[in-house]
């Protein structure tokens, strides 16, 4: 099959956090793909396909939930297929998504993740319906702390991410958590979760879904508003243990990167994107995926931070819309970064909209830092030859 364009017209989110009853598992669904297609002047008639992604069941105790809301996603007598990538299935979701765009097979694909963490328990989740699960903070705790030893980083870093991701979320309306008054002391001064990670480095838990509208290139010459171009796409992933492994830089994150840039005709990541939705689930992250998927050098990652480069007015905004810091329905994490990066090039990002962004990266990961999505969009199809 040749590959055609694949474009993002409509985009729509939901969060939800009042009451456990305060909507339905196929409500939140709908709500956000209703808003996607409004974003895209379409109606439920116009989809081809939907592709849904989430977390693992247990997280609702819901078994094949997209079989439950095939109605309220207008899928019934459609193609609907389910992903699940960990963490990064919101990422995935929407390449899956893409590809079947892109290998002519669909013109236009609902896509949509969500998690409703009010519905269940995702402790008892996150240890594959086990318990005495250590949860994720536990898990990459000590690799955050062996990445402050060895890149020589102040303990201060942690907390200027955190600052920076609330301060964002207080100009996004979907933000989960907004914090008013949040300070560098009131971080430090946070209680502590999993060391080196206080109570305010850590994202929250949260009930919200993110939908896109793709098409081809004739669709998008027809939507009503400017289109996302996606650029290029890949996915990796790794066993979560096996000798030499390496959790603080996973050879499959930077195999992942590597592909993505290459594919996109990227050579220099931090001269060449203009924005970059990262999945900093934990404040330290924000440094670490920054080397990890080689934007910075070996040790430069936390000088990024440090410098500003990383706040919505430096030279590489990363999570100007607060990032999963500030939202964390945990399937939909990713699509939500892979979908703030498409409306920062499409200019639609309201207050936290970046300055001339044409060329955003969205990033998603899973498990034990072992699944990895990623995805470069523009504002056009040549944006990244523009932006050399």
């Amino acid at each position: 099959m040749s590959h055609q364009p694949c474009a993002i017209i409509g985009i729509g989110q939901t969060k939800h956090k009042k009451r456990r009853d305060d909507v339905s598992l196929p409500g939140l669904v709908r709500e956000a793909a209703q808003r996607a297609l409004d974003d895209a002047g379409m109606n439920w008639s116009d989809i081809d396909a939907v592709v849904l992604g989430k977390a693992p069941d247990p997280f609702e105790g819901v078994m094949m939930p997209e079989l439950s809301m095939a109605d309220a996603l207008g899928a019934a007598g459609k193609p609907l297929m389910r992903v699940h990538t960990a963490g990064s299935v919101g990422g995935t979701t929407a390449i899956v998504a893409a590809h079947l765009i892109e290998n002519g097979i669909h013109e236009r694909v609902l896509t949509v993740a969500y998690e409703k963490q009010a519905e269940g328990n995702a402790q008892w989740g996150l240890a594959g319906g086990r318990s005495g699960g250590m949860g994720a903070g536990g898990i990459f705790a000590p690799w955050m702390r062996s990445y402050i030893q060895h890149s020589g980083a102040p303990e201060d870093i942690g907390w200027k991410v955190a600052v920076k991701d609330r301060k964002n979320a207080l100009k996004n309306p979907y933000a989960h958590l907004q914090l008013k008054d949040i300070s560098i002391e009131k971080v430090k001064e946070s209680p502590m979760l999993w060391e080196p990670i206080h109570f305010l480095e850590s994202c929250p838990s949260s009930d919200g879904a993110c939908a896109m509208v793709l098409t081809n290139e004739d669709g998008a010459k027809r939507a009503p508003k400017p289109p996302a171009w996606v650029l290029a796409t890949a996915m990796r992933s790794e066993l979560g243990q096996f000798p030499g492994r390496d959790p603080v830089r996973p050879q499959a994150g930077v195999e992942c990167a590597h592909i993505l840039y290459d594919s996109a005709g990227i050579t220099d990541p931090r001269a060449q994107i203009d924005v970059a939705e990262i999945y900093v689930p934990f404040s330290w992250y924000e440094p670490m995926w920054l080397e990890g998927h080689d934007i910075a050098g070996p040790g430069e990652g936390w000088q990024m931070t440090e410098s500003g480069a990383t706040e919505i007015t430096g030279d590489f905004p990363v999570n100007p819309s607060g990032g999963v810091l500030s939202s964390n329905p945990i399937g939909a994490s990713g699509m939500l970064r892979f979908a703030e990066a498409a409306l920062q090039v499409r200019g639609a990002a309201g207050e936290h909209q970046v300055d001339d962004a044409t060329v955003a990266l969205g990033h998603a990961y899973g498990g034990a830092a072992q699944y990895f999505s990623m995805w470069i969009v523009g504002a056009s199809l040549d944006a990244v030859a523009q932006n050399k």
